[in-house]
């Protein structure tokens, strides 16, 4: 009789410890899902209707009848969705100006901060994760977002990791092409001469263009347009890196903002010395260390004064643009896309995007975690993020091909559906179309219709034997605390050198790298070095 009391009290305490144990599981299974139960379509619905609060960017450019927060893809949101989910979606406006002092604010209150949060700046996703501020979604998008997952790929996904955790949902970019350049085809046919194919090639022409003057300037005329921008000294650095082996990739380079720079990579001193070159004979800008906006160099081009340049890939093509002005002021000049700069092993090396956009984060604080990356997947489902991106088809968009086309001549209502359309398709940086090439397609599709071929040849080059960023296990702190400064030491370093006197070149270069590595470079090259040993001990 007592052994069977025992073993009904046992039976009693197991009892216990089962349902205490269920009722555990369901309250912490339930954070950012409370009652939730299947629907028929096996999609997680809140038995109570819950509110999920997503950041957005107010650029002060709504047309009347909407607003940042009641639009048509507000609407269709909340139709195809929010009421399918019982969830009501709503919109928090950031001014995209203040986007970063704006998140900070939001971030601190911990109360009124959305459900979904994005930035573009690296090193505010960075500081966000390492004060443990964000929400781990790696097992959320492994329960809830197969689509999602798979539209992104590892390796966008690998962008928005801090130590190993998924702390971010990078956006894809539809295109991670950069820079091309662009040649006066009129001005070689004048003179009779080929497109240039290689660095020296280039060298000869440029020095033609100065002696010859095709384009009857009047001796003004630039054989090569140089600025301090990214975009027309970038193409011309890199191609001068030589090989490198991958500590040499991982250690050497510095980066500042979200930019690489190969200041300390072989090769990186001779395209400076080839800088120089140009400049003290008289083939490059003359003032093109005060050109930081470009658009001094605009004009000229404008004008017909530049022989040569490099460019954001489609840049000069746009409606209106510094071509389209060319064409006007100087009749029959032609610009067409060239792939000039070789390095030694015979390619046209330059850097390209990284392939993630913005980081879309999920804040610690918030309770709807699980809604937050269902709202994701459902834009990366079906054709949700199609028709958020292009409209309806026959008002917005035609298809050619398989790709949408924009309808001309749009309607008031089209065009306002589609205004805000970069900033409410979270999940990609340009339109997807499912291949790189038919999002360059539909990309050129886009472009002024006379310079088709040129677009088209000028995205080949910006995605032709491109330089992948280079991807750290985890932040550099040094490059968050010395980027601005050394990104300013690094264009003096060019600007000093290119325009000192050619004997004078060595000892200025020597003194501007010694100053660029006490000033940071330094504290960036030994923290590099040690995180690569981490990875490789590994």
């Amino acid at each position: 009789m007592e052994k069977f009391a025992k073993g009904k009290r046992k039976a009693v305490m197991l009892l216990v410890l089962t349902l205490a144990c269920t009722m555990l599981f369901s309250a912490c299974s339930s954070k950012g899902n409370e009652g939730v139960k299947e629907s028929n379509g096996g999609t997680a619905a809140p038995e109570k209707r819950v509110t999920l609060k997503v950041e957005v960017f107010d650029r002060g450019n709504s047309p009347a009848g909407s607003t940042i927060t009641d639009n048509y893809l507000t609407q269709f949101v909340q139709k195809n969705f929010g009421d399918p989910n019982n969830i009501d979606v709503e919109y928090v406006p950031v001014p995209r100006s203040e986007e970063v002092e704006k998140l900070n604010v939001l971030m601190a209150s911990g109360t009124n901060v959305p459900d979904i949060v994005f930035t573009y700046d690296p090193n505010t996703f960075n500081r966000y994760a390492k004060q443990g501020g964000l929400t781990d979604v790696g097992p959320l998008l492994e329960e809830h977002a197969p689509n999602l997952t798979a539209f992104l790929s590892p390796e966008v996904l690998g962008y928005g990791q801090y130590e190993g955790t998924q702390f971010a949902i990078p956006a894809k970019r539809s295109n991670v092409g950069k820079y091309a350049s662009f040649i006066r085809q009129d001005w070689l046919d004048k003179l009779g001469l080929p497109v240039p194919q290689t660095t020296e090639e280039l060298y000869e022409t440029l020095k033609a263009f100065k002696e010859k003057d095709p384009g009857q300037t009047g001796g003004q005329v630039i054989p090569l347009g140089m600025t301090i921008a990214s975009a027309q000294y970038e193409p011309l650095l890199w191609s001068f890196v030589k090989p490198t082996t991958e500590e040499e990739r991982f250690t050497l380079t510095q980066q500042l903002g979200s930019n690489d720079y190969p200041t300390l990579l072989p090769g990186f001193k001779d395209a400076l010395q080839f800088m120089n070159k140009l400049y003290n004979e008289g083939l490059m800008s003359k003032d093109f260390g005060l050109d930081k906006d470009k658009k001094k160099l605009g004009e000229d081009v404008a004008t017909g004064k530049v022989g040569f340049y490099s460019e954001d890939d489609i840049n000069p093509f746009y409606e209106n643009g510094t071509y389209a002005t060319l064409q006007k002021n100087v009749p029959g000049a032609l610009l067409h896309s060239v792939d000039v700069y070789t390095n030694e092993e015979g390619k046209h090396a330059k850097p390209m995007y990284a392939p993630n956009g913005m980081y879309i984060m999920i804040p610690k604080s918030s309770e709807r975690a699980v809604e937050a990356v269902k709202y994701l997947e459902w834009m990366a489902s079906e054709d949700n993020l199609f028709h958020m991106q292009n409209g309806v088809e026959g008002e917005n968009y035609t298809l050619v091909d398989g790709i949408p086309v924009v309808v001309e001549n749009l309607t008031e209502e089209a065009a306002n559906r589609l205004y805000n359309q970069g900033d409410m398709a979270i999940i990609s940086n340009g339109k997807q179309l499912g291949s790189m090439e038919k999002n360059l397609q539909a990309r050129a599709l886009q472009m002024p219709k006379p310079f088709k071929d040129q677009v088209e040849a000028a995205q080949k080059i910006a995605n032709s034997d491109v330089i992948p960023p280079v991807l750290m296990d985890r932040p550099i702190e040094a490059q968050t605390k010395y980027g601005t400064t050394l990104l300013d030491k690094f264009n003096e370093m060019i600007v000093k050198t290119t325009m000192s006197r050619p004997d004078q070149f060595e000892s200025v270069f020597d003194s501007m790298m010694k100053d660029y590595m006490a000033s940071g470079g330094q504290a960036i090259l030994d923290e590099r070095t040690a995180v690569y040993k981490e990875m490789k001990a590994k």
